[in-house]
């Protein structure tokens, strides 16, 4: 069975003095993709934080194989993205995420996240025991989460083909407004976790977490809805 688990992100940064005809651009190719009936849903984020003239794209979860089609639906509005959105870019790159079972804790009828969300990315020490380990240790505080029902709301994505440093994970935490940003869950995670596994094992999850990771960062994204290309709109 195929599984729709796969999503791409191209993340565009932009000159400050650039920015209203980069949008018009953006702007402008989301109308070609809906003259042409571009079957394909893509977000916009801005950055709020961070490198705050970035915008990142991210597609919907889709099959490996829709990117054959994805990629000549695209070609009709080609020339539009190289004449009105390139000129105006810094850089881009673009990356693939797939998001593996075991690896979130979004119920059916949780909002995913059309206003803000924290996004923590994670950089690997080398190897494949590091990979394993970090792997294995989020599965286990997803499963904590679904034991006990907590309303912790996140996906944890694995990058695929990035750029050169690209982090090994990015960790998507979805909320409704900065008031919801705020908001505290109790308990805290590790006593959370200590609850479920007994502090020695949520003790030991957590320092092989913290073993195989090399670095990590965060910034957080507002939906933008004017950038963004909803299909059949």
């Amino acid at each position: 069975m195929t599984h729709a688990n796969v999503t791409r992100d191209y993340t565009d940064v932009v000159a400050p003095a650039q920015l209203q005809a980069y949008e018009a651009g953006e702007k402008a190719l989301n109308q070609c993709f809906r003259e042409h009936g571009v079957k394909y849903t893509w977000k916009a984020w801005a950055h709020v934080t961070g490198n705050t003239y970035s915008y990142s794209y991210v597609s919907d979860p889709v099959t490996w194989a829709d990117f054959d089609e994805m990629r000549q639906e695209f070609h009709a509005c080609e020339s539009v993205y190289m004449n009105s959105v390139n000129p105006h870019l810094l850089t881009e790159t673009s990356s693939f995420m797939t998001l593996a079972p075991g690896m979130s804790n979004m119920p059916k009828g949780v909002d995913a996240g059309d206003h803000l969300i924290k996004v923590v990315t994670f950089t690997l020490k080398g190897g494949h025991a590091s990979h394993e380990a970090f792997k294995n240790s989020v599965k286990m505080v997803y499963a904590a989460f679904a034991k006990t029902h907590r309303p912790d709301y996140s996906m944890t994505f694995e990058v695929n083909d990035g750029r050169s440093g690209a982090p090994d994970f990015i960790l998507v935490i979805p909320h409704k407004d900065w008031a919801d940003f705020g908001r505290k869950i109790n308990p805290p995670l590790w006593t959370m976790m200590a609850k479920v596994y007994g502090a020695d094992k949520a003790q030991g999850i957590r320092k092989a977490l913290n073993a195989a990771i090399a670095s990590s960062s965060s910034h957080v994204d507002r939906y933008d809805a004017d950038l963004s290309y909803t299909a059949g709109h």
